[in-house]
């Protein structure tokens, strides 16, 4: 099954799960970037499907959105990207994106395609819990994780949001969008002891604002994963066709910590 497929990511130590923009610079190097991610430590690729209105994401993830769309990324290309990957990269990958994206391709055709391409799961920031059943029982139908994001204020719906999580629980870090914080102040020890209450069988990583090693070492002590998205996007923003590399290097390191 594919939820298992997930969860056996979290079975060898912390969980390092890097994100990264398709298409940003483009999807020769996104295809690049992932192989090195999986062959330096990345235990879950979430790969983001580039929007027009990335609500959930700072201006560092907003620019690669920008930088992809312009290099004339669509849907059909990426998922094509995947095809390619999926004959040597056996890592779970994950869709990171929005609901306009899938209504717009159409919901079953969508997922029937992630399914089909060997996509493991997906995360829709934009859809509250209260209206996930636009989408969970389609990715039910065809083996794809439906990923709940919990937040801050979830608070008293903390407990059924875990209740019926599916692959991992996302646990966010920090109010607002995505983005690089030098101090992650939410109680997040809190947060994820009230998901492993409800719910003990569902792994925990944590996302939003995690940078550094200080920050990956301390998020890792409370969760069985951390989640890094703009820290990496920065770097292929500065570097472009030439960051594979530099990933790499940062990738090495940060699944370094988060298991120190």
């Amino acid at each position: 099954m594919f939820m298992s497929n997930i969860r056996n990511a979290f079975k060898n130590g912390k969980a390092f799960i890097p994100f990264i923009t398709c298409g940003d610079p483009d999807l020769e190097t996104t295809a690049k970037i992932v192989r090195k991610m999986v062959v330096s430590g990345a235990d879950i690729i979430e790969l983001g499907i580039p929007f027009s209105d990335p609500t959930a994401e700072g201006p560092v993830i907003q620019e690669a959105n920008i930088r992809a769309l312009s290099s004339g990324v669509s849907t059909d290309k990426i998922f094509d990207m995947v095809r390619d990957l999926r004959q040597d990269v056996k890592a779970p990958m994950i869709f990171m994106t929005y609901a306009n994206v899938v209504f717009g391709y159409g919901t079953e055709k969508f997922i029937k395609t992630a399914s089909e391409i060997g996509m493991d799961g997906i995360i829709l920031p934009d859809v509250p819990f209260e209206e996930k059943n636009e989408f969970a029982p389609v990715c039910r139908k065809y083996g794809l994780d439906f990923i709940s994001l919990i937040a801050p204020t979830s608070q008293n719906r903390i407990e059924m949001i875990a209740k019926e999580a599916e692959g991992f629980v996302y646990c966010v870090s920090s109010l607002g969008v995505t983005g690089t914080r030098s101090n992650i102040t939410t109680d997040i020890e809190s947060m994820v002891k009230l998901v492993r209450k409800a719910n003990p069988d569902i792994p925990c990583a944590i996302g939003f604002g995690i940078s550094t090693v200080e920050q990956a070492r301390k998020m890792a002590q409370y969760s069985d994963g951390i989640i890094v998205g703009s820290a990496i996007v920065r770097i292929i923003g500065q570097y472009g066709k030439t960051a594979v590399s530099h990933v790499s290097d940062y990738v090495i390191e940060m699944k370094k910590s988060a298991n120190s």
